[in-house]
């Protein structure tokens, strides 16, 4: 029997449980992984409470990385004791010590890449993948506006768009997360508490405003998000850490000027092994090359992952949250 967390009912922190629980074994196209990192996501949170409901009871758990310990029938290209990760696109289940999981689900580890490194970027990173590469296609030259810059996303994309040569503009809540979120990438730096966000952007850009906003933070900042943004500008609001947005009227997007507003889903970008595939070797390559690096702020073990969600939730984080199996 292996360790896992089970959540038996929504709420806080406190309905994560630790348990005993048998992973199985792998059947034909499967692989049994033995995790020794997992990744902590805004949306254990959401499934925790219900927000994003999932049928109960239900582990929690959106990414992970680990060694292979028995692979089905079929499974030809993979052995026991190769470095795997995988990502968000499929049901959870990650917080637990083993796993069976489909082979599709499955990126080998290149060399140069740990498997806490992976655990901190799978999700995260191939959230950036998709944003910047496929939802709003940044190119040298556009300007960004970038919420929570200094969270576990928001230091992988800094990095990312400084590459491909975009100005940046992050929101950040601390003066020490704005020099984390500059160290990362970010050009220039938004204390959200102490100033008005729409504000300093068009002092920022003369009036312009910007090309793209990533928010993943939703409700606190979306008119803030979308009086930021030009002409047939595009507001990409990725995450709800501060609740909903509440519907608006199609109007408001004509009289800011012809703007585009999408809510994307990582599940919709990923949606074959082919996709799969693509994006995590772009994001492979970007990490190997040294472009982006993961920034791994804090770790817990996994039976303390309750600790982790605290920490998130108060917003006492920075980059990305690891939990450690088997420490």
């Amino acid at each position: 029997m292996d360790g896992a967390i089970v959540v038996r009912a929504n709420g806080g922190s406190e309905v994560l449980e630790w348990t005993q629980s048998d992973p199985g074994q792998p059947g034909p196209g499967e692989v049994l992984i033995r995790h020794t990192a997992v990744g902590l996501n805004y949306i254990d949170v959401y499934q925790r409470e219900g927000l994003y409901p999932l049928e109960l009871p239900f582990t929690p758990g959106m990414e992970g990385a680990g060694r292979v310990e028995a692979v089905g029938e079929g499974v030809a290209d993979l052995s026991p004791g190769d470095a795997v990760a995988y990502t968000g696109n499929g049901p959870a289940g990650s917080y637990r010590e083993g796993r069976v999981l489909p082979r599709s689900r499955l990126v080998p580890l290149p060399d140069g890449i740990d498997e806490q490194t992976a655990a901190a970027i799978m999700l995260k990173g191939c959230t950036v993948e998709y944003l910047v590469r496929r939802t709003f296609p940044v190119h040298e030259g556009h300007v960004v506006l970038l919420h929570a810059a200094a969270g576990g996303v928001g230091l992988l994309a800094s990095q990312w768009l400084k590459a491909l040569g975009a100005t940046v503009i992050g929101t950040v809540g601390s003066e020490a997360k704005a020099e984390l979120a500059r160290a990362n990438g970010c050009h220039h730096t938004i204390l959200y508490r102490e100033e008005d966000v729409a504000e300093r952007v068009k002092q920022i850009t003369d009036g312009a405003g910007v090309h793209v906003v990533y928010d993943s933070v939703g409700a606190a900042t979306f008119e803030g998000s979308i009086a930021s943004l030009r002409p047939r500008g595009m507001m990409v609001t990725y995450g709800n850490a501060s609740g909903p947005v509440p519907p608006i009227q199609p109007l408001v997007l004509a009289q800011g000027g012809s703007l585009f507003l999408t809510r994307p889903k990582l599940g919709d970008y990923y949606t074959s092994a082919e996709e799969s595939a693509d994006g995590c070797a772009a994001l492979f390559d970007m990490v190997t090359s040294g472009k982006v690096r993961a920034h791994i702020g804090q770790t817990f073990a996994l039976e303390h992952v309750a600790d982790a969600h605290r920490a998130l939730e108060a917003r006492e984080t920075v980059g990305s949250t690891v939990l450690v199996v088997g420490s």
